[in-house]
């Protein structure tokens, strides 16, 4: 695949968008074993950014760097304007932190789970009280925030660890494979609640296994294959990447199939069901462009269907053992 050079995010008058994450060169190893080889990073305030990648690619590792739990071997990385190297405090100050594993204590209620979660916060006895009331309804535990944890369900739990992650009031949100073990409708209960985050300017910062949860969520996506940063984009942008995208005609009159044929550049003629399949990116310049050449030629399709890649298709071509090794694939 070719090689691109990402553009930074702009804001409106030309200057770099405020980063809420930013990571130049990361690296980090364990042994002979480079876990993250080199990641630049550039995540917007107030946005979700996902970071997809196989088991073993280095999501979490990055996520504990950036949350100040392990310390990198190289390169610079800054979160809520703050060293993570120089200043590990400002960064625990300004973010939440939900791992795979919830960090819910189930021999205590939802209610002293949050009441001890002020505590570490510091909160006042009153302060601590009105913040875990409101959260808890917020999260609709009302009904169960005097019941033992361990009696919640997966999605139930799964909206405690968060709720407590809200307990100090970050703008960023590291959510490490949050729905992991989670049924669909738990699941989709918990993309609304990260939506929701968002729409009140916190960012978040997911990592995740389920392609479908990127593609609902993130405002970027980057691909992390053997300790690099493989494609970077929006979802639709990366699934321009991957070859197979094609639009498909359908015709019932075989005189405009014909002209069709004729018409158009690089067909996949089907004569028997009267179908033609031209590449394309599914890109609105392409559509266009296709249209045009039909009404030049007075030809109308009775059906037009677009098929792009699925973010798994852009996965797997990323992540095969036969991907080429590259320092980044990205679109425009």
């Amino acid at each position: 695949m070719p090689s691109f050079v990402m553009p930074t995010s702009k804001q409106g008058d030309g200057h770099p968008s405020p980063a809420a994450v930013s990571t130049v060169g990361l690296h980090k190893s364990y042994g002979d074993k480079t876990v993250l080889d080199g990641i630049d990073l550039h995540i917007p305030a107030g946005s979700v950014f996902a970071l997809l990648g196989p088991n073993g690619a280095g999501k979490t590792t990055a996520v504990n760097i950036l949350s100040t739990l392990v310390t990198a071997d190289g390169g610079q990385a800054q979160v809520a304007g703050h060293d993570v190297a120089t200043s590990p405090g400002g960064v625990r100050a300004a973010i939440g932190v939900t791992g795979q594993f919830s960090a819910v204590d189930g021999l205590i209620t939802g209610e002293e789970n949050m009441l001890l979660m002020a505590d570490l916060h510091q909160l006042s006895r009153r302060e601590g009280r009105r913040t875990a009331a409101e959260l808890l309804e917020r999260f609709d535990l009302v009904e169960s925030a005097k019941k033992p944890a361990s009696t919640y369900s997966g999605g139930m739990k799964r909206r405690l660890d968060i709720a407590m992650t809200l307990v100090g009031d970050p703008r960023i949100i590291f959510l490490d494979e949050p729905t992991t073990g989670l049924d669909p409708r738990s699941r989709h209960t918990m993309w609304q609640i990260i939506r929701e985050l968002v729409s009140g300017g916190v960012t978040v910062f997911l990592t995740t296994q389920y392609l479908e949860e990127a593609d609902q969520l993130a405002d970027r996506i980057a691909v992390l294959n053997d300790g690099r940063i493989a494609a970077e984009g929006t979802a639709e942008e990366l699934k321009r990447i991957v070859p197979g995208g094609h639009v498909r005609l359908r015709f019932t009159d075989p005189t405009a199939y014909r002209s069709a044929a004729d018409v158009l550049r690089e067909v996949t003629r089907d004569d028997e069901a009267l179908t033609l399949q031209i590449p394309s990116d599914g890109s609105q310049r392409e559509l266009r462009s296709l249209l045009d050449g039909l009404d030049t030629a007075g030809v109308e399709a009775d059906q037009l269907t677009v098929h792009t890649p699925d973010l798994d298709d852009v996965f797997f071509a990323l992540t095969s053992s036969n991907a080429p090794h590259q320092s980044k694939e990205s679109v425009r």
